[in-house]
């Protein structure tokens, strides 16, 4: 190639946990075990994770909890690492920043990492549910989905939704212009064959324009992991298959992205 790489690669995803908690106590309690899980501590560690994944370095980072539940954090990062004198004195390069705040912002020379949680419940519905969007945005030679398979690892995945595009173009040393800079066929490609038996998956890809999605949900209900402070045993036969039904319509639903039932 000449020069710098000027392709930008964007993967961009929802990640959906649900969960079955009846009373509303019960529902506000699991938000606050979310809030708690998902603090900007973890997801500052995980966004980390990701830059070095990636091979990039860390510019800076923001984070911030909200109220009364979620959090965000974003990153920016630098495919190469810079001399300290090229590097703006108002970044923090990350350093002592994991243990200030619960929302985190990355910022990167030519790219840059974010995450956002949302946990939600209705008191007059016993599934919660919660979402974590995240967004990994690269230019040059490094890759935002060397990650993708230890981002689906680190959350509670029941659903996940995909997006993977290259936008812009680049060129040769002889002035020819390329539109992507690497072979894909799916987004699938880049998920471990072990994860992928776990989810029914589809593509929805346009070549043409080098967008790739893919949608994922997942086969089986274990519905212990589902019960929030509560143990399946407790529950009679017909209202484990009453629960187990409901979650799954919920997850159709989501995953559908419409009101079926």
């Amino acid at each position: 190639m000449y020069g710098f790489n000027n392709l930008t690669k964007t993967l961009s995803f929802n990640i959906y946990d649900v969960c079955y908690a009846k009373s509303e106590k019960a529902q506000k309690a699991y938000i606050e075990y979310i809030d708690e899980q998902y603090n900007s501590e973890r997801l500052t560690k995980i966004l980390c994770d990701v830059t070095e994944m990636i091979g990039a370095h860390v510019l800076n980072i923001s984070k911030q909890d909200y109220e009364p539940q979620g959090a965000s954090v974003n990153i920016l990062i630098t495919e190469e690492a810079l001399p300290l004198h090229l590097i703006d004195e108002s970044c923090n390069k990350g350093e002592g920043i994991a243990a200030q705040r619960d929302t985190i912002h990355a910022h990167l020379d030519k790219s840059h990492v974010t995450v956002h949680t949302y946990p939600e419940y209705h008191p007059d519905n016993a599934i919660s549910t919660f979402r974590v969007d995240i967004d990994v945005s690269t230019c040059g030679m490094i890759s935002p989905l060397n990650a993708l398979d230890y981002l689906i690892g680190s959350f509670d995945s029941d659903i996940i939704t995909i997006d993977y595009r290259v936008r812009g173009f680049t060129r040769d040393v002889e002035g020819k212009k390329f539109y992507i800079d690497h072979n894909i066929t799916s987004i699938q490609d880049y998920i471990d064959d072990e994860t992928l038996k776990k989810y029914d998956a589809i593509d929805v890809n346009v070549y043409q324009s080098n967008i790739f999605h893919t949608k994922m949900l997942i086969k089986e209900i274990e519905l212990q992991n589902y019960l929030f402070n509560k143990d399946v045993n407790e529950l009679l036969p017909k209202q484990r298959l009453e629960i187990t039904n409901n979650l799954r319509k919920e997850m159709i639903e989501i995953f559908s992205g419409m009101n079926i039932y």
